[in-house]
């Protein structure tokens, strides 16, 4: 996998021809989904089917995200899905406070299976950091926008800034990744993908979740850097590897540790074109 993973492509685990599909669509992450995709009288089959594609080695790294932990279908899910030798780790839908986390990782899966935190509701946002920091396999945490916009009352998209910043910052603060946006729910909307996604780079986040594969492309567009970015990127580093410490360059910019630092992740995500 990436360093940088950039796309993170759902497919319903009850419909095993679009998982097939989603495994060879470039995404850098397939994600089956046993939980909202998957109809009640469907888990079953969709847990099968799943258990059998984590029987062997899938092209690209495969995550689950397993039904809510408070639901009568988490544990079966877990049990089937948790020590197959395919999957890469666990998404943990619905989390509200670190101790979810720890009894999942300490009693429910093998050790060291990584985990992902997904925060779907006021509560869930308000412990973020909480659960960032919850245990040492929790390696990512994410915004559910769906049923976080629901249970604040159906607020605007503009209303959802607060509760994303403070994701960002949470993960930042815990030592994780930066998280990758929630989903772009209108698969026509290109355009408005776009957008959205440079708002939510600009936010903080590194990547996003998709729903269907003709927003992989738009997604990886919108997170890659600009030929200007990665000039200036260039720029910065080779100043900084000729002279230690904060200097200004001859534009006027000026720069520190902090500034290489950026500059350097930069280049790095320059290396996926």
């Amino acid at each position: 996998m990436t360093a940088f993973p950039l796309t993170w492509l759902y497919a319903p685990g009850d419909r095993p021809h679009v998982v097939a599909k989603a495994l060879t669509s470039g995404a850098d992450i397939v994600v089956v989904d046993l939980e909202d995709a998957v109809a009640p009288d469907r888990k079953a089959y969709a847990r099968a089917a799943t258990a059998e594609l984590l029987a062997g080695l899938p092209p690209v790294p495969v995550h689950v995200r397993v039904n809510a932990l408070d639901s009568p279908w988490a544990g079966p899910d877990l049990a089937a899905v948790a020590s197959a030798p395919g999957l890469c780790a666990l998404r943990l839908p619905k989390i509200g406070s670190a101790a979810e986390v720890v009894r999942i990782a300490q009693h429910a899966v093998p050790a060291g299976m990584p985990l992902y935190a997904l925060l779907e509701t006021a509560l869930g946002v308000e412990q973020a950091y909480a659960v960032a920091t919850a245990h040492p396999s929790l390696r990512g945490i994410a915004l559910g926008e769906a049923d976080l916009r629901a249970d604040l009352g159906g607020c605007d998209d503009e209303g959802l800034d607060w509760s994303r910043s403070r994701v960002i910052v949470a993960a930042r603060a815990a030592g994780l990744p930066p998280p990758a946006q929630s989903v772009h729910p209108d698969v026509r909307d290109l355009e408005g993908l776009a957008a959205s996604c440079a708002h939510g780079r600009a936010l903080g986040f590194l990547g996003r979740a998709a729903i269907h594969p003709r927003q992989l492309p738009v997604i990886e567009r919108a997170f890659l850097p600009t030929e200007e970015e990665i000039e200036q990127a260039e720029t910065i580093v080779k100043a900084a590897t000729a002279e230690q410490g904060a200097q200004a360059l001859p534009d006027g910019r000026f720069i520190d540790t902090a500034v290489v630092t950026a500059a350097q992740r930069t280049l790095s995500l320059a290396r996926r074109r």
